[in-house]
């Protein structure tokens, strides 16, 4: 049954050779069963006639009957446009067209009565339609009331004659022959429990819905069964990892209590102690730990890392630190090797730049078991840095790694799998979290160290920039430091650099009586580790940089950061920019610099980063933005080739998925049930490939 929905597109009548190849390069369609779940993305919405008066600009589509009041020619030769008033009992709109006028003069009668169909704009605070479908109204249009699928389509397609009217037409030709190759794929308990209808019912009426309200039933169903099936996945895989791989257990936390006890110089937050908890109780399971660790930059999560490395230095084994930066990776040196000394304990870092002695050394070290904690970059993951007995891997902004440099360093222990910590300090929406990592245990540090002050974000126009210097010079007065950040896109680099080299030239001139600094990613690596060194050490009291301060640099005297052009970036690397200040206890300020035209998007993500410090929340809004796809470059993951649920709107929809899929997996982890026969036989036919990277992290 299974082989109609893998039939190649070109044998679907009407199709052919030639469509089909358009097809396959313009929507990937390729089979029966890609057509089929083309879905519709909106619809055009014929089942109800509006009165003029109802009709606003914020409506995307909207029908109306009405009677054609007169017809008028308007503009230049070259600019000439035909306008139709058209009116009912409550008003009047125009009609507008630029194209085919001669025909329209010719076909349009004053009088006469109409039905239109199109989207309501402004000019001149007056509705008008600008190339409306229109047809004469006859007492069919009040029978023939139904929803019309659009398809997304393409230039190319509508050239072949494939707008989104013929695909409507193809996949009724589709569905109708698909009819007994249909298979429901969830256990009628489930469908019973959620309400939900049947496959067959569903795929009809998503691409061809009889009322808004089937419409809706369809799409809760298709979109319960994308998640379900994801979250089956991941949660199966969680249950294998706990069954089948066995962590190295380690009881004692002796030397965490020490630590605590007599060299913490702080108190931890409640969320510190808390997943500090959650973490001991993983290392000591017997199994495998595979947690993922959110919070905020500036939250305290390199401290829990460090607590944790205690824990399995006290049982014999070795732990390790992957970053994505040099930078990052010298910092945390610096800040976890007061503490290891204190301890007695053996601390060193790698990096590329490392010496090739201090290297072989290192090396030796790490062999023989010497060596407690190693922290370092992508030069963790060589073939020939071998541990003697790795027992924990925190990998610290794991989005920046790939899969294949994760599963590197959680093959680095041939006994036994290390604990995996991993860590991000860019927030997850929880929906992105439940798919991307739902085989992870999830912590979160939701709490910021006491004494910190919330950043005051402000939002100013280049107009403004006097006033904003200004602003700058008293911080400098007063003994602060100030970033001044510059977008670096690779697509336009030349244009950048010149942004950057431009600014820096026009801050030099601004503040002549203060050393500045410059720092992009065209410097030799040893001139920027010098200017940022000058920075850190206050030689400098303004930095002037690309984003490749966005991570790795902790001056607790750098109190204000200015993002110029503010409208390119996006919100997820805003708010980690503004993570770089209020590290210490005055008070910190972000500006965010922008022209006057800002487009919609724009506009919501500066007033996102004005109006809240909450990283969670930004994070949600970033993803009703952006959508899934273009947040931490989750393309990596085939879980997210979602074909109808979107992660920023179906959050209810994924949990409830979620939990169904708890209970299958608890109540029958093998699906070897009778009732489970269709769930066995669904998950045969998804493609393997798509989740066997997701246990790495």
């Amino acid at each position: 049954m299974a082989s109609f929905f893998h039939t190649e597109i070109q044998y679907l009548p009407g199709v052919g050779q030639r469509k089909a190849e358009l097809l396959q390069k313009e929507l990937e369609i390729f089979t029966f069963g890609d057509l089929v779940q083309h879905y519709p993305f909106r619809y055009e919405d014929y089942t109800q006639f509006l009165k003029i008066e109802e009709v606003h600009e914020d409506m995307l589509h909207v029908q109306l009957k009405g009677v054609i009041r007169r017809i008028e020619m308007s503009g230049s030769e070259k600019k000439r446009r035909l306008i139709a008033y058209f009116k009912d009992e409550t008003g009047e709109v125009a009609l507008i067209w630029f194209k085919g006028l001669s025909w329209f003069l010719k076909t349009l009668k004053p009088g006469g009565a109409y039905v239109i169909y199109g989207k309501p704009t402004t000019y001149g605070n007056k509705i008008n339609f600008v190339h409306p479908e229109i047809d004469v109204l006859t007492s069919a249009h009040e029978k023939r009331r139904y929803l019309q699928p659009v398809y997304s389509t393409t230039e190319k397609l509508k050239e072949a004659f494939l707008d989104s009217k013929v695909l409507a037409r193809l996949q009724k030709k589709l569905l109708q022959e698909a009819t007994g190759y249909i298979q429901e794929t969830l256990p009628t308990y489930l469908m019973d429990c959620y309400k939900l209808i049947s496959k067959k019912e569903a795929l009809f009426s998503i691409h061809f819905p009889a009322n808004r309200e089937i419409l809706q039933k369809a799409s809760f169903r298709l979109k319960f069964e994308e998640l379900f099936y994801i979250q089956l996945q991941l949660l199966s895989l969680r249950q294998m990892r706990i069954e089948r791989l066995q962590g190295k257990d380690f009881q004692d936390a002796s030397l965490l209590k020490h630590f605590y006890d007599t060299h913490l110089p702080f108190e931890l937050t409640g969320a510190q102690k808390n997943v500090i908890k959650e973490i001991y109780r993983d290392l000591r399971s017997g199994t495998q730990m595979h947690r993922l660790l959110q919070g905020d930059v500036g939250s305290g999560k390199t401290m829990v890392a460090f607590l944790s490395m205690l824990i399995v230095v006290e049982g014999g084994a070795q732990a390790a630190m992957m970053v994505p930066t040099e930078l990052l990776a010298e910092q945390h040196y610096r800040d976890l090797k007061k503490f290891a000394d204190q301890l007695a304990i053996s601390i060193a870092l790698l990096v590329g730049a490392t010496k090739k002695r201090e290297r072989t050394k290192i090396k030796a070290a790490l062999e023989t078991g010497e060596l407690k904690i190693l922290l370092g970059t992508h030069a963790l993951i060589e073939d020939n840095v071998q541990f003697h007995n790795l027992g924990l891997a925190v990998i610290d902004e794991q989005h920046r790694f790939g899969v294949m440099q994760r599963a590197k360093l959680w093959q680095k222990n041939q006994a036994y799998p290390p604990h995996i910590l991993v860590m991000t300090a860019t927030p997850i929406p929880r929906t992105l979290a439940m798919t991307l990592y739902g085989d992870l245990d999830s912590s979160v540090i939701d709490e910021m160290p006491p004494g910190r002050k919330p950043i005051q974000t402000r939002h100013y126009y280049d107009a403004h920039r006097l006033k904003v210097f200004h602003f700058l010079k008293k911080q400098v007065e007063m003994g602060r430091q100030v970033y001044i950040v510059y977008p670096l896109i690779e697509e336009s680099a030349k244009m950048d650099y010149k942004d950057l080299m431009d600014g820096y030239e026009s801050i030099c001139r601004a503040f002549p009586a203060y050393p500045i600094s410059i720092v992009h990613g065209k410097m030799k690596p040893a001139d920027r580790d010098y200017e940022m060194q000058r920075f850190i050490k206050g030689e400098t009291k303004i930095m002037v940089a690309t984003t490749v301060i966005e991570v790795g640099v902790n001056i607790p005297n750098a109190t204000v950061m200015v993002i110029e052009n503010a409208e390119r970036f996006g919100l997820a690397q805003l708010h980690q920019l503004r993570g770089r200040v209020g590290r210490g206890d005055h008070q910190s300020y972000c500006i965010l610099m922008t022209g006057y035209k800002l487009s919609k998007e724009s506009k919501a993500r500066i007033a996102t980063m004005v109006r809240t410090n909450n990283g969670f929340e930004i994070a949600d809004v970033d993803l009703q933005l952006r959508g899934p796809g273009n947040l931490m470059g989750v393309q990596q993951s085939g879980l997210l080739a979602l074909k109808i649920a979107n992660l920023g709107q179906d959050e209810k929809i994924l949990q409830v998925a979620r939990e169904a899929a708890k209970h299958v997996i608890k109540e029958d982890p093998t699906l070897t049930a009778p009732k489970h026969a269709n769930i066995k036989a669904h998950i045969a036919s998804i493609n393997e490939n798509d989740t066997n990277w997701s246990r790495i992290s």
